[in-house]
C-alpha cells in the first residue's frame, strides 16, 4: 500500500503533508510583499538563492547532470521567475492575484514542452488554456480594483514564463534528485541578481537595506529560504518520489487558494467582481488542464466494466 505509482487512496499523512506545502507556498506571496517593502526586490531574490545554496551545497549531493543544465535552470528560475515576480510585487502587484496568475506556468510549460520536446498537448489541456486565456483577458482589458495593471500583469506573466522554461529544462535532467537540483542550481542565481540589483535598484537603496535590517525582514528571508525552498521542495519532491507525480501534482492547485486567502487576511487585499471573474476563469482552466483527462477516464471506467 502507498508504493510509488500504486493506485488507491493517498494516506492521510501524505495528504496533510502536501496540503502543508501548498499552504507554505501560498503564504509565500505575503512574505514576499513583506520582504520587498524593506529590501530591493532583485537583491532580496539574490539573498534567497544565496542562502538556499549555501551552506546546503556542502551537505546535499550534486545531481549527476552537466553544470550547464544546472546553470540554465538556476538562471531561468532565479532571474527569470523570481526576478520578475519580486519586482512586480514591489511595484504594486497584489500578492493574492499574483499567486493565481503565476499558475499560468502550467499552460506555458505544456506549450513549450510540446514545441521543443515533442510532448503531446491533450484536449483537456487545450480546453483549460482557452478558459484561462479568457481569465487573463479580463485582467488585461478590464482591470479591477485589485491594482493589477497591464504592465504588472506582463511582469507576472514573464515570471510564469521563466518558471515554465525552467520546468522544461528540468525535464531534460531525468533522474536528477529534485532537492539537489534546487540547491545546486541556486548557486548560479545570486551573482546575476545582485549585479542587476546594483545596476537597476542602485547601490544606495541596497546599502540602506543592509544598514537598517529589521527582525521582520530577517524573518521574511528565513521563510523564503527554509520554508518555501528547502522544506517545501524537500517534502514535495519526497511525496512525488514515493507516490508519483500524477497523484501529488494536483495539490499545487491549492497554492493560489492559500495565496488569495492569506493576502486578504494579512494584507487586507480585496477583489471586485472583475478580479473574481478573471481569477475564477484561470483556476477553472487549471482544474480542466490538471484533472480533465483523469475525469474523462473516470467516466469511461464504469462502462468498460459493464
Amino acid at each position: 500500500m502507498g508504493g510509488r505509482g500504486e493506485p488507491g487512496r493517498l494516506p492521510a499523512s501524505a495528504v496533510g503533508a502536501a496540503a502543508l506545502v501548498a499552504a507554505a507556498w501560498g503564504f509565500n506571496f505575503v512574505v514576499i510583499k513583506v520582504g520587498v517593502s524593506a529590501v530591493p526586490p532583485l537583491m532580496l531574490a539574490a539573498l534567497r538563492f544565496l542562502f538556499s545554496a549555501l551552506p546546503a551545497a556542502f551537505f546535499v549531493k550534486k545531481p549527476a547532470v552537466p553544470m550547464r543544465r544546472l546553470a540554465a535552470y538556476g538562471l531561468l528560475l532565479g532571474v527569470g521567475e523570481f526576478g520578475f515576480l519580486f519586482t512586480a510585487i514591489k511595484l504594486g502587484a497584489p500578492s493574492g492575484l499574483s499567486s493565481i496568475l503565476l499558475q499560468s506556468q502550467a499552460f506555458l510549460t505544456a506549450v513549450i514542452a510540446a514545441a521543443t520536446l515533442g510532448e503531446r498537448l491533450t484536449a483537456p489541456s487545450v480546453a483549460g488554456m482557452a478558459v484561462a486565456a479568457a481569465g487573463l483577458a479580463v485582467f488585461a482589458f478590464a482591470p479591477g480594483a485589485g491594482g493589477m495593471t497591464l504592465p504588472l500583469l506582463g511582469m507576472v506573466l514573464l515570471a510564469a514564463l521563466g518558471w515554465a522554461l525552467a520546468n522544461v529544462e528540468a525535464r531534460k535532467m531525468k533522474g536528477a534528485d529534485a532537492l539537489g537540483l534546487m540547491v545546486w542550481s541556486s548557486l548560479f542565481s545570486p551573482l546575476p541578481l545582485a549585479a542587476l540589483s546594483l545596476a537597476i535598484e542602485g547601490p544606495q537603496a541596497v546599502g540602506a537595506a543592509f544598514v537598517h535590517v529589521e527582525l521582520l525582514t530577517l524573518g521574511a528571508l528565513a521563510y523564503l529560504v527554509i520554508l518555501s525552498t528547502l522544506f517545501g521542495y524537500g517534502v514535495w519532491n519526497g511525496l512525488i518520489i514515493r507516490y508519483g507525480a500524477a497523484r501529488i501534482a494536483p495539490f499545487s492547485l491549492m497554492v493560489p487558494v492559500f495565496g488569495v486567502v492569506s493576502a486578504a487576511l494579512v494584507l487586507g487585499e480585496t477583489f471586485d467582481l472583475r478580479d473574481a471573474a478573471g481569477a475564477a476563469l484561470i483556476l477553472a482552466g487549471l482544474l480542466v488542464h490538471a484533472l480533465g483527462g483523469r475525469l474523462s477516464k473516470g467516466r469511461k471506467a464504469p462502462g468498460a466494466r459493464a
